[in-house]
């Protein structure tokens, strides 16, 4: 019996140790978090039918882009976000618009691009704690936001007739990744994807071809899902090139 000492006298509490007590009622509130939590997620599905549908309805309406991914941290000035700029503005010269996470470094720089261009600029913005604000390049109404990483990606795979991608952190490799994935496993049909900056880039694709590919993980088809660049024109060339001898699609 767990005595508490109160002036002279002495107070009962309940049975067991004021770390059992502490259990129980933590168990308590974790038996009551866990049916709140199964509620609201039968809730979520709501909020990410409406994110769906308020993307496919704006984005059906756009024609056929490009999406650039890269760094939301480099800056004007910088090497990658001025190719960023030029890429976008010579894709936006054969006929696609522009589609970024709508944010700023590299993202600012393809809508800046496109802008320059002429062209349909786009911009899905994701819900971030840090970084994320739509950059002021973006065509009116044309900027979405998005609170489900997931949702905001099967808008840019779902739309995008290319992938540029531009030296990037976490983000960007996902991105990435989902494309090639879903290429490899014709989940969907096969698109351009651009990677610009064979430094940048070389030390990822020698860890394909001498680690996955050698453990037999890949197969060596799966090498030319993807294109390594160096140049403005080199990147706008290879999806040209693609588009001159395939029909432009929606691409699910």
């Amino acid at each position: 019996m767990k005595k508490i000492k109160r002036g002279k006298g002495t107070t009962k509490l309940a049975t067991g140790s004021a770390f059992e007590i502490d259990q129980k009622i933590q168990n308590s509130f974790k038996e009551k978090t866990w049916d709140e939590t199964v509620t609201k997620d039968s809730w979520m599905v709501f909020k990410v039918m409406a994110e769906f549908v308020d993307g496919y309805e704006k984005m059906a309406k756009i024609g056929p882009c490009v999406s650039i991914f890269g760094s939301a941290r480099l800056r004007p000035g910088d090497h990658y976000y001025e190719m960023a700029t030029e890429i976008a503005e010579k894709i936006t010269d054969i006929g696609f618009g522009i589609i970024t996470g709508g944010g700023p470094g590299i993202m600012e720089a393809g809508n800046r691009g496109a802008r320059n261009g002429g062209g349909k600029s786009i911009g899905l913005n994701i819900d971030l704690p840090f970084e994320q604000h739509f950059n002021p390049y973006i065509d009116k109404g044309l900027s979405i936001d998005f609170d489900y990483f997931f949702v905001r990606k099967v808008m840019f795979v779902k739309y995008s007739q290319g992938f540029v991608v531009m030296p990037g952190g976490f983000g960007t490799l996902d991105e990435l990744m989902e494309a090639l994935t879903l290429i490899q496993t014709n989940k969907i049909g096969r698109f351009p994807i651009v990677l610009v900056g064979s430094k940048f880039w070389g030390g990822l694709f020698d860890w394909f071809k001498g680690t996955l590919l050698e453990n037999k993980l890949i197969s060596e088809e799966d090498l030319e899902l993807y294109r390594v660049v160096d140049t403005a024109e080199d990147a706008v060339s290879h999806i040209k090139a693609f588009y001159d001898k395939y029909t432009v699609n929606v691409n699910f």
